[in-house]
């Protein structure tokens, strides 16, 4: 005869502690936020120090809560480059504002699975409604709204966009050509996704073309439409262009206008990556990031770089959903549902390439009603004015000198001694602490690049960054 088993799981954490553990982190993350810009920005620990710094085995019993907050003091934030120093001026932010943290930490709790509809209908459809508010909020075409063919959806990442955006361009091919005729092209001053998402989608390395760029760092179009022409002389089929909206290197913006117009030619589909730049169109004298976007069959853009979302809070926008979810739909029979089967809900399972999800638009939603308009807008005009500030400095300076156009908050300038000056002196700031920046290569010479956006950033960050700099020349 079957016996119920004598043993029984217990919670080592009760709610009354949870309550109490939480009350303590939140605490400790507002104390962390108070005191970052005093610690070293980038992490100062060698490879390998925290492994052999952690037991080699995981202990056979649970242990205190307070032993484990030690340990992160000890052991793990010695190891954090702090992303949200008001001294990171790395890469491109990544803002952790307090309302998305809060909507971040009701996500993981509510422990939300919303890959359909009937799974959680307020994931989905806070989810529709934000991406709709986006595109009042920034300006975007009208195509992009859940009303008309087209629609959005929050990725983890732009990276995710891109590759979604390759697969609905092969589906839209779909028994027209072979795949191995396809050819994709970008930017030489794209950012890598492109040539993952290529590879992840299948094409082989002579199927991706590279685009050389003109004098500001964009896109030649002139090259891209001559580039396509050789490919259908020689029997190839252009089938995905992604033009980029502020570039990684330089915040260079692509002519999309007239990528558009070739495209058109070509029958290509067009997606944009405004990663970073995008979130700048909360501000309506910055909508320039938008211009021919009208025109487009998909562009991402995220929030969690510049707009005091937390990552990961990427959004994906097409105009016509149709191919996308041809690419990505598979419906098995223990997913399906009366509401599914109805075709009168959005299941984003059909927009990603992971079948799971989370809750991001609460997030999202949290930070939008947190700061309004207004309130979004001034904190990306800020960080411009800041950049500003800076560009002009540095352009005074005898030593340095402005390598492209400041359009926003990047600020892309180099040593005048050569590439050696210049990596000492980003290595000279990174080591010392006080301050985290990182380079690129434009025309072939090493090039700084100042990128303004954390939440805590103020002037005086910027001066004191800017005397490290005069005093390393």
């Amino acid at each position: 005869m079957w016996q119920s088993p004598s043993m029984s799981y217990e919670p080592p954490m009760s709610n009354d502690e949870f309550r109490r553990a939480g009350h303590e982190m939140i605490d400790w993350i507002a104390d962390y936020w108070e005191t970052v810009e005093t610690r070293p920005v980038l992490s100062q620990v060698a490879p390998g120090d925290l492994r052999a710094a952690l037991p080699a085995s995981p202990p056979s019993t649970g242990e205190a809560w307070s032993e484990i907050m030690s340990d992160v003091d000890e052991l793990i934030m010695p190891g954090i480059t702090h992303w949200q120093s008001p001294n990171f001026f790395a890469y491109f932010p990544a803002n952790a504002s307090p309302p998305s943290v809060l909507g971040e930490l009701m996500s993981a709790g509510l422990g939300v699975q919303g890959m359909l509809w009937a799974t959680s209908p307020a994931c989905t459809e806070l989810e529709t409604h934000m991406m709709d508010w986006m595109v009042d909020l920034c300006g975007l075409p009208d195509r992009f709204r859940s009303s008309g063919s087209g629609g959005g959806v929050i990725q983890d990442s732009a990276s995710s966009g891109a590759l979604v955006a390759i697969l609905a361009a092969r589906e839209r091919t779909a028994g027209q050509y072979r795949w191995d005729e396809l050819v994709a092209y970008t930017s030489e001053h794209a950012h890598s996704s492109m040539l993952k998402g290529c590879r992840i989608a299948g094409l082989m390395e002579d199927q991706v073309r590279l685009i050389q760029s003109d004098e500001n760092f964009a896109m030649d179009a002139a090259a891209l439409r001559e580039a396509m022409q050789n490919d259908i002389v020689e029997g190839r089929r252009p089938f995905f262009v992604q033009a980029t909206a502020g570039t990684t290197s330089s915040t260079a913006f692509d002519p999309i206008e007239e990528i558009a117009d070739i495209c058109k030619d070509f029958v290509a589909w067009l997606h944009v990556d405004g990663a970073f730049a995008g979130s700048a169109a909360v501000a309506p004298e910055f909508r320039f990031v938008n211009d021919g976007l009208d025109r487009v069959d998909s562009y991402t853009f995220n929030p969690h770089k510049w707009l005091l979302t937390n990552f990961d809070c990427s959004l994906f926008y097409v105009a016509d959903r149709q191919p996308m979810i041809a690419a990505l739909s598979v419906l098995p029979e223990y997913l399906r549902n009366a509401a599914t089967d109805a075709g009168s809900v959005v299941d984003y399972r059909d927009w990603q390439v992971p079948l799971g999800r989370r809750f991001r638009a609460l997030k999202l939603w949290f930070v939008i009603r947190t700061h309004g308009a207004e309130g979004l807008a001034n904190f990306v005009r800020s960080h411009v004015e800041m950049a500003k500030d800076f560009d002009a400095k540095i352009a005074a300076h005898p030593q340095y000198e402005v390598v492209a156009p400041t359009a926003l908050s990047l600020v892309t300038f180099r040593h005048i001694g050569g590439d050696a000056d210049n990596e000492r002196i980003r290595d000279a700031i990174n080591h010392g602490g006080e301050a985290y920046i990182t380079h690129t290569k434009l025309n072939d010479q090493v090039v700084l690049r100042l990128a303004i956006g954390a939440v805590r950033t103020e002037q005086r960050h910027i001066d004191a960054v800017y005397s490290l700099l005069a005093a390393l020349a």
